[in-house]
């Protein structure tokens, strides 16, 4: 017997027992997530169950096993008393409430009942057999789709390509989303031993290399067939490039043929080889492509040979033939060589199976998809088919999923009619296409990739006009399909995956940088990127593009950071939860890096390094052991070794700068990598020569004679290069003071760039319009934060953390050997300044730096903390003598726009440093003269880049310095005003400061010269 309402109770007392539990409920909700209000739609009495039916706003919550027991518990306390000992449930979008706790949170025991989404183990798509760890209890063997939302698109109403949101606060959405998921959420997931996949191009590099069997193109470059005990066939269909530009439903992977191979366990191997014809040294993704066949093996050996590194692949041909498929990114020399190739052999392990080649590309390159008006008129009334202009990567999915040989039904369901709409509709059918014939989807056609996940990473729309938070939305839905996915589980496990992502980034924001961060909750709606997927899927909505407060976060490369890996994490746990397995979280990257000669007069290197500590996840992201990666010269780094400890002995070859980069490793996968440093010994000032080919022994077995001068100090031409520039950071970014703070704000980037990691690809030009009260009108017109485009199609350079590299160059051109340690590892004492008499500190463009609005998360990147202070002045008390640069070197301590300056700070400036600051934006231009001085050794003319560039990062305000004393001169200025530019000091010891970064000058030769003076300088005794 069922009864809508309490039966003894009277409709007021029904009505009044709906609205308290209501109210609750309400309490319970807002107290998680920013939301409405919870109202009870029904109570019904059911064979002694009361079923309280609430409306959708209570499953916007998180909810806990702790949770379970506090509402159920205090709901029973709400009712009459004759009900009170009746069992209690209660349903929200037709699931009972203690089905909202995520199984991760359950334990691996409870909740066996519920069927999770888990498949047979196989072999991946792709196995980097180079990698030196294997992350056991990450994310190996699994495979991940991903997008960063959308990209640019074909408009025939205007016939115009334009990007599908506003340009707003100096970016788009287009690009913005990309800003998290390619530098940081991607790798993090690869790191854990992910396969993933991404349905727009990856790569920014606007070069594009083909190499194909089949005549195309690409005359330049080189493609060849050996036979060994087999022969290569001929088959059909395959990709050729043919056009320069494709129209329509053209598909490159229908105009050409493939090569196969029978495979072999052993003899002679057959082997096709690509040599592509590199027009501009860089970065540069590599795709390969074949056929799948009934017979594929699923262990094809490739190579990829970059810079002369060998990195191994194996690749499972089973499934994803006849598109392009990433095998990773790699430095590629210019010209054309057998240092820099990709081969494959015929050698397998199975029997009987089939090896298939096809085209490989390089690079990203600009788009080529052609589009026009509309299909039926447009070309009768005199409009064209047209290109973006764009790098590739800008663009969205629909383009180039056609590019990549994606069925048209796939990436144009409206068969060409609206590119808007395809781009968004396409990419839950290109997760099924994936997935199409593997155990995850056997009855879809496609390309037999058992997908494990989805996501699509947005941003939202929504402001206030004063400095709150909009905050964070995840979405998913468990309708379609009957609600269950191919293997009988519920698609509502989609909640789960959806929650844990949005619990672990509202949790470290809060931690981190934000405490009043809000979640606006996990809705179950059918918005298709969540819904059109035959596996577990979400769409985030990180924050709102288009609200100040959350900007100010949002263009912070710290905060993208923290978000990835939040990201990471909930998938992690996600995938823990699915399998019952546990799991580790890889480690932070290491700290406190420094390099040092073993021993005087050898080419022996110690490295050593700290393991960082992950104060959100105490526990489960410890460090087990470390990658040490190595690259001579400019080429590329290797593969990487080993290493169980925090330091290393080795010997590095006379006359080659080495430079090297540490990662931490655990179970759980690997993590992003520490600064590079390089080390360089002239052969000259070698007299105990060890094989760098052979592994160094043991201390105790070095003579005597190696080990008296345990330290540099008794060597004449070594420079300590120290790395002080560690800054990341959002622009510059005001509120105007009350009462206009609701009326002004923005961000001032000419003011001060900020610093992005490595390359920043979402930066599309200043901010315009500073004025809160104005609306958005449409996507030409974004009112408040509305920014020019004039950056949109190129990446800007950022902080490489590469820059010893760049110094030591030109110390090495001027005869003499350097190493190089982080300023952490100096103001740690891990390495004596006192050890060296000469020193060479990178400041570059490091400043007292706040997180978004600031006052909660601490202010980073002071160019000279107590610690380095206290080591500079040890160092040149001892005669050392020190050349430093960077845009901020005395306005940092004497006029930075909000710390405080202190009488100590300045202090270290004038009488240990001997300069003073004179102007905080001393010039525009970039160009600096030498000038008269007591040092005439200085004499050359310098170009420095103050607009952002793809090739180094922007010097927009460098810092006018003068002589604090009189034994100290201007030895340069800038041309445009002749305000000082550079400062020397002679006395005790000597100083060499510039108010710019010496590693900005553009002409190599240029920065060689003023090495090579400062050196002069330094050692000449007048």
């Amino acid at each position: 017997m069922t009864t809508s309402v309490l039966p003894a109770h009277s409709q007021q007392e029904n009505k009044e027992i709906k609205s308290a539990i209501g109210n609750y409920l309400t309490s319970v909700v807002k107290s998680k997530v920013s939301t409405g209000r919870v109202t009870v739609e029904e109570i019904k009495d059911t064979a002694g169950t009361l079923k309280i039916y609430c409306s959708e706003t209570l499953a916007d919550a998180p909810v806990r096993p702790s949770d379970i027991d506090n509402i159920y518990g205090h709901i029973k306390s709400m009712l009459p008393d004759n009900y009170k000992k009746r069992k209690v449930e209660i349903y929200t979008i037709s699931q009972e409430l203690r089905d909202y706790v995520p199984l991760y949170y359950r334990g691996k025991t409870s909740g066996s009942s519920t069927a999770r989404f888990t498949r047979p183990d196989g072999i991946p798509l792709i196995q980097n057999i180079s990698l030196p760890y294997h992350p056991d209890r990450g994310l190996s063997g699994r495979h991940i789709a991903i997008w960063p939302s959308h990209g640019r698109y074909y408009e025939p109403k205007l016939t115009r390509w334009e990007w599908q949101r506003a340009r707003m606060f100096q970016t788009v959405e287009d690009l913005y989303t990309r800003s998290y998921v390619m530098p940081f959420l991607v790798p993090m997931l690869e790191k854990a031993g992910a396969n993933v996949l991404i349905p727009r191009e990856r790569d920014t590099q606007t070069e594009e290399i083909i190499v194909d069997n089949d005549a195309g193109l690409n005359t330049a470059s080189q493609y060849d067939e050996k036979n060994g005990t087999e022969s290569w066939q001929k088959g059909t269909p395959g990709f050729a490039w043919k056009k320069a530009v494709y129209k329509d439903f053209d598909n490159p992977f229908a105009d050409g043929s493939f090569s196969s191979v029978k495979a072999i366990k052993r003899g002679n191997a057959s082997v096709a080889e690509w040599m592509p014809e590199i027009k501009k040294e860089g970065d540069y993704a590599v795709y390969i492509s074949y056929r799948t066949l009934p017979n594929s093996i699923d262990d094809a050996d490739y190579t990829v040979v970059h810079n002369g590194i060998t990195t191994n692949f194996k690749v499972n041909q089973k499934m994803g033939g006849g598109t392009w498929i990433y095998l990773g990114t790699f430095h590629f020399a210019k010209g054309k060589s057998r240092n820099n190739m990709i081969s494959l052999t015929n050698l397998s392990r199975t029997k009987n199976g089939v090896v298939t080649a096809d085209a490989i590309r390089l690079g990203g390159g600009m788009g080529n998809i052609a589009r026009h008006n509309a299909p039926q008129d447009s070309l009768k009334r005199g409009y064209q088919y047209i290109t973006s202009g764009y790098p590739r990567y800008t663009e969205g999915a629909r383009y180039y999923m056609q590019w990549a040989g994606v069925p048209d039904s796939v990436y144009s369901p409206t068969h060409g009619v609206n590119d808007y709409n395809d781009d968004y509709l396409d990419r839950g059918l290109w997760v099924n296409w994936l997935a199409g014939g593997s155990s995850v989807y056997p009855d879809g056609k496609g390309l037999n990739i058992p997908i494990d996940m989805s996501m699509a990473f947005h941003s939202n729309a929504g402001t206030y006009k004063d400095d709150r938070i909009y905050g964070t939305l995840a979405i998913y839905s468990d309708k379609g399909y009957n609600g269950k996915f191919y293997n009988g589980a519920q698609r509502f496990l989609s909640h789960d995956l959806s929650d844990l992502i949005a619990t672990n980034i509202v949790n470290d924001i809060r931690r981190s940088f934000a405490p009043e961060w809000r979640r606006l909750g996990n809705w179950n709606k059918p918005y298709y990127e969540a819904w059109e997927p035959r596996v577990p899927a979400m769409l985030l909505e990180l924050l709102s593009h288009q609200n100040f407060a959350d900007m100010r976060y949002g263009l912070d490369p710290r905060f993208r950071f923290t978000v990835s890996r939040a990201v990471y994490k909930g998938m992690l746990q996600f995938m823990s939860s699915m399998y019952g397995t546990d799991y580790t979280i890889e480690p932070l990257a290491p700290t406190h890096f420094s390099t040092r000669f073993a021993a005087a007069r050898t080419n022996l290197v110690i490295l050593s390094w700290h393991p960082q500590h992950d104060s959100i996840e105490t526990s489960k992201a410890e460090p087990e052991a470390y990658i040490l990666y190595m690259r001579k010269g400019a080429g590329d780094f290797d593969n990487g070794r080993v290493v169980k400890d925090t330091t290393i002995t080795l010997a590095i070859p006379a006359d080659t700068i080495c430079s090297f980069k540490v990662t931490a490793i655990n179970r759980g996968g690997e993590s992003f990598p520490s600064e590079v440093l390089a080390v360089g010994r002239t052969k000259s000032s070698i007299t105990n020569y060890y094989d760098p080919n052979k592994p160094v022994g043991k201390r105790s077995k070095m003579s005597k004679q190696q080990t008296k001068n345990n330290a540099t100090a008794e060597e004449d031409k070594v420079m300590l290069i120290i790395n002080g520039f560690k800054r990341l950071s959002a622009p510059a970014s005001f509120t105007a003071p009350a009462p206009a703070d609701t009326a002004l704000a923005g961000f001032l980037d000419e003011e001060d760039h900020g610093v992005p990691y490595i390359q920043d690809f979402s930066y599309i030009g200043s901010q315009k319009e500073f004025r809160r009260a104005l609306p958005w009108y449409d996507d030409d017109s974004g009112g408040f934060g509305d920014s020019y485009g004039d950056y949109e199609a190129a990446p800007v350079a950022g902080n490489t953390f590469d820059y010893p590299y760049l110094h030591g160059t030109s110390v090495m051109k001027a005869g003499w050997s350097f190493v190089s340690a982080g300023s952490d590892a100096i103001e740690a004492g891990d390495l004596q300044m006192t050890d060296y008499k000469y020193a060479d500190l990178i400041l570059g463009k490091q400043m007292q730096t706040r997180m978004g609005k600031g006052g909660y998360y601490p202010i980073q990147y002071k160019t000279f903390p107590t610690a380095l202070q206290q080591a500079i002045t040890a160092f040149t008390s001892a005669g050392g003598s020190l050349f430093t640069s960077g845009a901020y070197v005395a306005t940092d301590l004497w006029c930075h726009p909000f710390v405080p300056s202190l009488k100590a700070d300045r202090d270290f400036l004038t009488n240990t440093l001997h300069y003073k600051w004179r102007n905080r934006r001393a010039a525009r231009i970039g160009e600096v003269k030498s000038v008269d001085s007591p040092a005439p050794v200085f004499s050359g003319n310098y170009t420095f880049r103050t607009k952002p560039n793809p090739e180094m990062y922007v010097v927009e305000a460098p810092d006018g310095i003068e002589p604090a004393d009189s034994a100290g001169f201007t030895i340069m200025r800038y041309s445009e005003n002749n305000l000082s530019a550079a400062v020397a000091w002679k006395g005790n010891y000597r100083t060499v400061t510039l108010g710019f970064p010496f590693e900005t000058i553009q002409d190599a030769a240029a920065r060689d010269s003023l090495m090579k003076e400062v050196i002069t300088f330094f050692t000449s005794r007048k």
